[in-house]
């Protein structure tokens, strides 16, 4: 059965000086503010869609890691992911143009080599990744602690 998740988002008045919510239906996700600025400048205590991708990207790729470390016999014991997601300018377009997944592991009975390889396959396998695939520039850093 198809999981479907659920997000509201209300915006008030124009792009540039307006400001808007967000709030996820499950309760996960409490009302947050948004605003133009939030995603350009400086964030001031506000998010944007650009940090709900990161923080979806991050959740997605560290779950997607855990179990591609536990089909291989070596489930980890701490994955710590961090997730950048760059919004540029691209001509006369705003664009999500990277997301950018720094992971350190502890997996004992790991080498770094095998646990780079499977982050790499965690970096494409994962379904946020899927999603973006093609239109994102998608990188992937690993390194065993």
């Amino acid at each position: 059965m198809a999981a479907k998740r659920t997000a509201e988002a209300v915006w008030e008045h124009d792009l540039a000086k307006g400001s808007g919510r967000v709030k996820g239906l499950s309760g996960g996700l409490p009302e947050t503010a948004v605003s133009w600025a939030a995603r350009t400048e400086a964030s001031g205590g506000k998010t944007s869609p650009e940090e709900l991708l990161a923080a979806a990207h991050a959740a997605c790729f560290s779950m997607a890691l855990a179990a591609g470390l536990g089909r291989g016999g070596t489930p980890p014991e701490r994955l710590d992911v961090k997730a950048t997601v760059t919004f540029d300018k691209v001509g006369d377009a705003w664009k999500v143009t990277t997301s950018e997944l720094v992971v350190h592991g502890k997996v004992p009975g790991l080498t770094q080599e095998k646990f780079a390889a499977a982050a790499a396959a965690a970096g494409t396998g994962c379904p946020i990744s899927g999603a973006l695939h093609g239109n994102v520039v998608i990188s992937v850093v690993a390194t065993l602690d």
